[in-house]
């Protein structure tokens, strides 16, 4: 996690979470694992409650996912807040992993995810995508969520000494809405279907 995405991080907390500090927000972080970097220190204040989740056991790892489709410990709408930095790239089927996370998430649930444009590969173990603010826009409304703001760095920013720039992260933030509950149980159902679809033979 580089200095550039840090920041960007930072700014999203300072822009729709800055109200709520006096809130006992539960925040999920996806792909927390401290490899160069974490975002707990953004978080990790009270009375908010941080935890993050990876696929492994390691620094700064709360909850170990069996399955990265499917997070059976995760409850559903238990989640004030979902982020993410520099993990959608890594996730093959990023698509059926944004459905966890409008599931996980509560009525009015913010979500931030940042993941670059650009780069060279890094596999960990894999590296399959680069996104544009098109396609994060179309996966806010893929998983049924609300877009609040999607922008892609296009100027170099300060200069970083870790070459932060060199990725152009994209940033998406959105929310879960409040829905009427029949609507939401015909969310909750073409999630399912679609969850169940897409992993056919995987």
């Amino acid at each position: 996690m580089h200095q550039s995405s840090y920041d960007k991080m930072l700014n999203f907390k300072k822009q729709y979470l800055a109200h709520l500090n006096h809130e006992p927000l539960t925040i999920l972080d996806l792909g927390s694992q401290d490899v160069n970097g974490t975002y707990k220190d953004i978080f990790d204040e009270t009375p908010w409650c941080y935890k993050g989740m990876d696929m492994e056991k390691g620094k700064n790892v709360d909850i170990v996912l069996k399955d990265p489709y499917s997070w059976s410990e995760i409850g559903t709408g238990s989640a004030d807040v979902v982020i993410s930095g520099q993990a959608l790239e890594h996730v093959e089927y990023f698509w059926v992993t944004m459905l966890e996370i409008a599931r996980v998430l509560k009525p009015g649930g913010l979500c931030c995810i940042i993941a670059p444009s650009s780069g060279h590969e890094h596999r960990f173990p894999v590296d399959c995508w680069r996104f544009y603010e098109d396609g994060f826009k179309a996966l806010i409304k893929f998983a049924l969520l609300q877009e609040l703001k999607v922008y892609r760095q296009k100027e170099p920013e300060p200069e970083y000494a870790d070459s932060s720039n060199a990725w152009l992260d994209v940033v998406m933030i959105c929310k879960k809405g409040t829905y009427p509950w029949i609507l939401e149980v015909k969310h909750r159902v073409w999630r399912y279907l679609v969850h169940k679809l897409c992993l056919v033979g995987i």
